[in-house]
C-alpha cells in the first residue's frame, strides 16, 4: 500500500483536517462537560466529510480510475493444458 497514492489529495486532506479539528473540538467540550460545544464539534467533523465530498465532485480527488483493482493472494498463475 505504500506504493499507491491513496488519499494523497487535496480534498482527502482538507476533509479529514476540518474533521480531525472537529474531533478535538467536540472531545475537549466533553471533558469540560458542555453537551452544546460537544455537539458544535460533531457538527464540524461532518462539515469535514461534507467538504471532502464537495473538493472532489470539483475534481480536486483522485480519479476513479487511477488505481487497478489488485486480485487477493498476488499474481495468478496460469496453468497450460498439454493435448
Amino acid at each position: 500500500m505504500a506504493g499507491s497514492s491513496h488519499g494523497h489529495t487535496p480534498a482527502a486532506w482538507t476533509g479529514v483536517t476540518i474533521a480531525f479539528i472537529g474531533f478535538c473540538v467536540a472531545g475537549a467540550f466533553m471533558v469540560l462537560d458542555q453537551p452544546l460545544g460537544f455537539w458544535a464539534g460533531m457538527v464540524v467533523v461532518l462539515l469535514g466529510g461534507v467538504v471532502g465530498a464537495i473538493m472532489r465532485a470539483m475534481g480536486l480527488g483522485q480519479p476513479q480510475h487511477a488505481h487497478p483493482v489488485h486480485q487477493a493472494g498476488g499474481e495468478r498463475e496460469t496453468a497450460s493444458v498439454e493435448s
